[in-house]
């Protein structure tokens, strides 16, 4: 089976792999159950300076990162046919834990385009037919971190990446709920003890408690998910 694999195209490759290096996804980087590549997009320039972009058409502010140069970037490491092309934008689909076990499972290799300045000619973008993710209704100088956070959202949810599979069950989002609190030693912290249910021993008991947590937490903290949630119950 063919490790997972991420390249990324940027202006900052040196950003790579940065956090992505190190705890649990540095070791399976290691391990080569996942693999990762920087491509700096400077490396396709046509001029001795290593302009990447230029001005707007229309006017406005700020430049665009040039369509032919992107295009030669894209072409050196990817395939319209074989390769899953992600581009960072604010106009796209918001990453979630859903889209998360999507790229997991994704047996294609990835790569994340990173725009800077006022963004990517649209042409390329169109031509290399890319899907725009956004982390989030924010926007952000590049693309760079919200690739890091989209790449170690999915790479530990790879087989041998995580050491407890069932913990990547129970986490939050997972089944559409925010995760229950957790407690550890010492029992009587601050004159605050660990809940009894918790002590008891009682697996079905303190699964029952940890749900009905889950559903109060969501309820209370994320309206908006609780109704979710209630809608696939119906």
């Amino acid at each position: 089976m063919m490790p997972w694999k991420a390249t990324v195209l940027t202006l900052f490759p040196e950003m790579f792999p940065g956090p992505l290096g190190h705890t649990l996804l540095g070791k399976a980087l290691e391990k080569g159950i996942w693999e990762l590549e920087a491509v700096d997009i400077r490396d396709f320039a046509q001029d001795k300076h290593q302009t990447v972009d230029d001005t707007c058409f229309g006017g406005g502010p700020g430049m665009v990162m040039r369509p032919d140069i992107v295009d030669a970037a894209l072409s050196s490491v990817a395939q319209k046919s074989r390769d899953r092309v992600i581009y960072l934008s604010p106009r796209g689909r918001v990453f979630d834990q859903n889209l998360a076990h999507e790229f997991a499972h994704e047996t294609k290799p990835f790569v994340f385009l990173c725009g800077r300045y006022e963004g990517i000619d649209q042409r390329v973008l169109d031509a290399w037919n890319v899907e725009e993710v956004s982390l989030g209704d924010f926007i952000l100088t590049g693309g760079e971190l919200a690739a890091m956070v989209m790449i170690e959202a999915s790479v530990r949810l790879l087989p041998g990446v995580v050491g407890d599979q069932e913990s990547l069950e129970e986490e939050s989002f997972s089944s559409g709920l925010l995760e229950y609190p957790h407690y550890t030693r010492p029992r009587m912290w601050e004159g605050q003890d660990v809940p009894e249910i918790l002590l008891s021993g009682h697996h079905e008991n303190i699964r029952k408690w940890r749900l009905a947590e889950s559903q109060r937490i969501t309820q209370q903290k994320r309206p908006d998910l609780w109704k979710k949630y209630e809608e696939r119950a119906i």
